[in-house]
């Protein structure tokens, strides 16, 4: 005996869950519905199955095939357009003609017992058997009588409560004879119960009518999907669930990754190679879908997450519906009743109320508070590019695939032929993209020098050198979870703002150049890097005194790739050094700011028992210099720039500096106090490295460790700056903290406020109004300067729904009030 599934519904009371997916194909517990239907036809000795498809009807037959890794037997009927419910069933009539059938849809959840379904269709040896259960509200379905026989009576399709005479409802499982497709016209609309019953009836054929004791669950709303998967959970349905119940109705399939410290309230269920951190709250009917990451400190309950989605840490999801391929970012909040469609965006701090609809492929803007649904709209990503080339989290916004269209796009902005360099810091991660990078680049006609792992200096120089371009692929700084690829010029230098829109442009538009076969790009590894690299610093940064100096100083390499040069520039520069974490440790190609400060601290006591004349750390990448004294106290990075900037002013005595316009006004006083002058750049390192190129240059910084030794190069780096500094201290014979002491105090403050894209434009306008006749600087988003010198600058950030704040004042106290102010008027616009 056969059975037909009916499987081309579209589902439209469930979207968006079902925009992009067909109904039968929406998981509970993790399964398909349609696959615990299949599963249940084979418990009753139903192999062989006939699946009626029409809404993304490939998208069914891609996921169940011909049914082998069921142990079933399937094939397809395909619609071209709906034909109803019987219609759909007349579509598959040659497969079905010699014998009784059954019929049951892809999208409900059972356990009925067909064997006992069939016997009762047999022993009554009826045209039709409808298999009918007790609900408690039966609106949404079709009402049906039987008499003492089990012979129907009457049929009332979704009736008004003014109509209901009955809780029996119809099923929509049938079991019949082939008969019955002589009442069933070809190639058109038509219903069981709507049409061809009725006829049945009117004609006096035998209808039998079938009370099943059981479960039996219409999954047609949203509220009966997440019911059904609570009730799968309770073990109020005869279904069988993936993994092990590894406590009483903790379901866990296997790979999945739980941290013994994840907080677990079942029934719930958590698919196979999802990861779940620590801190991580999961509570009572949740179901979590494969491959998914929660982080630590996230709250789930009663939440239904679908394949492949990432929620980020300190998330809160209550009753609501993931799709899959989405990405939850931080602190994010989704309310009871909420849908989010596949492949969204969910901001940092938003909020989603209850019941709003999120449709797929949408952006919902960090610090979005959401009460309406999302159907039309999508803002998208305006810039791929962020403050550090394309950043984001790996395998959830920075994917395998993601770098090999940056990276053909990149190609198509150049020549066919021009080589490009690449580099990577010593994570797997960066290791694994810049792979795919390379493979997209020679496949777009470019050849590759490939310098591996090397200092983000380093891979500038290297790209100098007769490249069109590089990238580099590394950890974000202080975020080990994400990765920057970088993009570079022909200068080593990060890509300017228009060079910027044009990759965008090609990226957006998906036109990336591939090669012939004949002209594929080659790929290469260029020996004697380092060697290159510290050759030409020392011929090019002043080294004289330091020999004669014998000074002594502590390096902290922090297991990252600045390690690599020390070795060829430490013993050529003729100073005592005493090395501290050279080797590279994979497992941390960065570090948090906890991290970094507790391995300042240890450089501190390292310096102060050596009696060095100061101790300097790197970034694990090499561009980046923290420092610490001769008495081992931690120089702030805002200090540092000044204590450089005095050095250097002092030495040359003339000349330009270039500094951001968030860095306190203390540095012209510095460099005015040795004959130099500052210009203002903005927050932009494409900025500073453009002033850092020009003649008269004599020094840049960023007051975050970021030095532009000019006479070097005009782009980070924390070996030149070193050098440099060892060569300053060598010829002043002062320490770090005696011209630290004669610098006077900086009080600049900082704010990050959450601001919406859409109001962004509106908090500029309202900031210029509120500046009033007080001077205001443009250079870089808005600075307002009060008449006793204090300032406060708004900037809007160029990646993120986020406003920066500055201010300076004579003391914390007055800088604190003025970012008060400030942030009212912020905060005022996006109200």
């Amino acid at each position: 005996m056969k059975a037909v599934v009916m499987a081309g519904g579209e589902g439209t009371r469930l979207r968006p869950m079902t925009s992009s997916m067909p109904k039968p194909l929406l998981p509970v517990a993790n399964r398909p519905i349609m696959e615990h239907v299949l599963r249940l036809l084979k418990r009753h000795g139903l192999n062989e199955t006939v699946v009626t498809v029409q809404f993304l009807a490939s998208l069914v037959k891609n996921y169940f095939g011909d049914g082998e890794e069921l142990g079933m037997e399937l094939t397809y009927a395909n619609e071209e357009k709906p034909l109803g419910t019987a219609g759909s069933v007349k579509n598959a009539e040659e497969a079905l003609k010699d014998d009784t059938f059954l019929v049951i849809s892809g999208d409900a959840l059972t356990d009925f017992d067909l064997t006992d379904l069939i016997a009762f269709h047999k022993e009554k040896g009826g045209l039709v058997t409808v298999c009918l259960t007790r609900v408690p509200n039966p609106l949404e379905f079709g009402i049906t009588i039987v008499d003492e026989q089990g012979q129907v009576e009457r049929f009332l399709e979704k009736p008004t409560w003014g109509q209901v005479f009955s809780d029996t409802v119809n099923t929509g499982i049938y079991v019949m004879e082939p008969e019955v497709f002589n009442y069933v016209e070809a190639d058109a609309s038509v219903d069981w119960s709507g049409d061809v019953f009725p006829q049945l009836m009117k004609e006096g054929k035998p209808i039998y009518g079938y009370v099943a004791e059981g479960y039996w669950e219409d999954v047609g709303t949203h509220e009966s999907y997440v019911k059904a998967q609570a009730d799968v959970l309770e073990r109020k349905v005869d279904v069988e669930i993936d993994g092990f119940e590894i406590s009483p109705g903790v379901w866990v399939a296997e790979g999945a990754d739980v941290h013994p410290d994840a907080v677990l309230r079942g029934p719930l269920y958590i698919g196979d190679y999802a990861k779940v951190e620590a801190g991580v709250e999961i509570r009572e009917h949740t179901v979590i879908g494969s491959n998914v990451v929660v982080k630590s400190g996230a709250f789930l309950h009663k939440a239904v997450v679908h394949d492949n989605v990432y929620i980020g840490d300190h998330s809160n999801l209550r009753g609501c519906v993931v799709g899959k391929n989405t990405d939850i970012m931080r602190a994010s909040r989704i309310e009871d009743g909420a849908v989010i469609g596949d492949e969204c965006l969910v901001g940092e701090e938003s909020i989603i109320q209850g019941n709003v609809r999120v449709y797929p492929f949408k952006t919902i803007e960090a610090g979005a508070f959401v009460n309406t649904s999302v159907i039309w709209e999508s803002r998208g990503q305006a810039h791929l590019f962020g403050a550090r080339g394309v950043s984001g989290i790996l395998n959830v916004e920075i994917t395998p695939e993601l770098a090999v269209r940056l990276a053909g796009a990149y190609a198509t902005t150049l020549k066919k032929g021009s080589t490009v360099t690449t580099a990577r810091d010593h994570s797997r991660g960066a290791r694994a993209l810049k792979r795919a990078v390379i493979s997209a680049l020679q496949a777009s006609a470019i050849d590759v020098r490939d310098l591996e792992n090397v200092p983000l200096p380093v891979a500038r120089q290297q790209t100098a050198r007769g490249s069109a371009g590089g990238i580099m692929i590394r950890t974000s700084q202080g975020v080990p979870d994400s990765v920057d690829i970088m993009f570079f010029d022909e200068r080593g230098a990060d890509l300017s703002q228009a060079r910027q829109r044009k990759l965008d442009r090609v990226y957006a538009r998906q036109e990336y150049r591939r090669a012939f076969p004949g002209e594929i790009g080659d790929i290469y590894f260029p020996s004697s890097v380092f060697d290159s690299y510290t050759g030409s610093l020392l011929r090019n940064v002043d080294t004289s005194g330091i020999a004669d100096a014998q000074l002594k100083v502590v390096v902290d390499a922090s297991n990252g790739s600045a390690g690599l040069v020390l070795p060829s520039l430490l013993g050529r520069l003729g100073v005592d050094a005493l090395t501290i974490n050279p080797g590279l440790d994979e497992s941390r190609p960065t570090e948090t700011a906890e991290a970094r400060r507790k391995g300042l601290v240890r450089l501190g006591e390292i310096v102060s028992s050596a009696r060095a004349a100061f101790g300097v750390r790197f970034d694990p990448v090499g561009e980046r210099l923290s420092l610490v004294d001769e008495r081992g106290r931690i120089v702030e990075d805002d200090r540092a720039l000044l204590v450089m900037l005095d050095l250097v002013a002092a030495e040359r005595r003339s000349g330009r500096v270039a500094l951001p316009v968030t860095t306190t006004r203390v540095a012209e006083q510095v460099a005015a106090y040795h004959g130099t002058q500052v210009e203002w750049t903005t927050t932009s390192p494409d900025d500073l490295t453009r002033v850092g190129r020009e003649e008269g240059t004599i020094f840049g910084g960023d007051g975050r460790g970021g030095f532009i030794v000019p006479e070097f190069a005009s782009v980070f780096d924390g070996t030149a700056a070193f050098v440099r500094l060892i060569g300053l201290v060598a010829r002043t014979q002062l320490t770090l903290s005696q011209i630290d002491a004669r610098i006077p105090r900086a009080h600049v403050l900082r704010r990050d406020l959450a601001t919406p894209w859409a109001v962004k434009g509106l908090v500029m306008r309202r900031v210029v109004e509120a500046a009033g006749d007080r001077d205001v600087d443009t250079t870089d988003g808005v600075r307002v300067v009060e008449a006793d010198g204090r300032w406060v600058m708004v900037l809007p950030d160029p990646a993120e729904a986020v406003t920066h704040l500055w201010a300076e004042g004579p003391d914390d106290a007055s800088a604190e009030a003025l970012l008060d102010e400030w942030a009212a008027v912020v905060d005022s616009a996006g109200n």
